[in-house]
C-alpha cells in the first residue's frame, strides 16, 4: 500500500478575533488580560489581529486568564442556513396562520418563526404566554394588533414590537389582507412539527 502525505491547509489558523471576542465579552481591557498573561500590550494586540501566532504556551495561558476552552478556538464557526422553502411548519396554536421555523431546530439561544397571517388571523380565544424572556414581533408587511391586559399595540409594516414572552398577551391581522411577520424568541421556547 503506498504512503499518504497530508499536506496541511494552506489557511492559516485564526484565533485572534475570538480571543478579542471573549476579552470584551467579560469587559476586560487589552492591558488587563497582557498583565494577567505576562505579555506585553502591543504582542496581545497583534495576536487578536492574527499578525502574529502565540506559542502554544501562551495560548493556554490566554485561554487561562479568559477561563476559554483552548479547544473552542478551533471549532467552526456554528453556522447553519434554514431555507424559507424548506422551513418547517410549527403549530403555534392559531387560526388562520402559517408559521414556519426558520431557525435550526437545535438553536437553544434564540428562536425566529416567519408566519403569514391570513384576513382574520388571530392567535386564539384567550391571552396566553410563552416561556421566554423576550419576544420581539416584527411586521414585515399588512398590520396586526397585539393584545395585552387591558390595552392593545396596533403595527403596521416595518414595526417591530418588543415585550416579555411571559405577559398576558394575544394577536390578531388587524387589516383587511394578509400579514407577514417574523416572531423572536429569546431564548428559544420550544421546538416541534406538524
Amino acid at each position: 500500500m503506498k504512503a499518504l502525505h497530508p499536506t496541511p491547509s494552506a489557511d492559516p489558523v485564526r484565533v485572534g478575533a475570538r480571543l478579542r471576542a471573549c476579552r470584551k465579552d467579560q469587559g476586560l481591557t487589552i492591558e488587563q488580560v497582557a498583565a494577567a498573561a505576562q505579555l506585553t500590550r502591543g504582542f496581545l494586540s497583534r495576536v487578536e489581529r492574527d499578525e502574529t501566532s502565540p506559542s502554544v504556551n501562551t495560548l493556554v495561558t490566554l485561554c487561562q486568564v479568559l477561563s476559554l476552552p483552548v479547544g473552542s478556538l478551533f471549532e467552526d464557526a456554528d453556522t447553519e442556513v434554514v431555507r424559507l422553502a424548506d422551513a418547517p411548519h410549527i403549530n403555534m396554536g392559531g387560526h388562520g396562520v402559517l408559521d414556519r421555523m426558520v431557525t435550526p431546530r437545535a438553536q437553544s439561544k434564540v428562536q425566529v418563526l416567519r408566519s403569514r397571517l391570513e384576513p382574520g388571523a388571530h392567535g386564539g380565544d384567550q391571552l396566553y404566554t410563552i416561556n421566554c424572556d423576550a419576544e420581539v414581533l416584527h411586521v414585515i408587511s399588512g398590520e396586526v394588533e397585539v393584545l395585552f391586559t387591558g390595552r392593545a399595540e396596533r403595527l403596521a409594516a416595518g414595526d417591530t414590537l418588543t415585550f416579555s414572552g411571559r405577559e398576558p398577551h394575544n394577536w390578531r391581522n388587524a387589516g383587511e389582507g394578509p400579514a407577514e411577520v417574523l416572531w423572536t424568541f429569546v431564548p428559544a421556547a420550544w421546538s416541534g412539527s406538524r
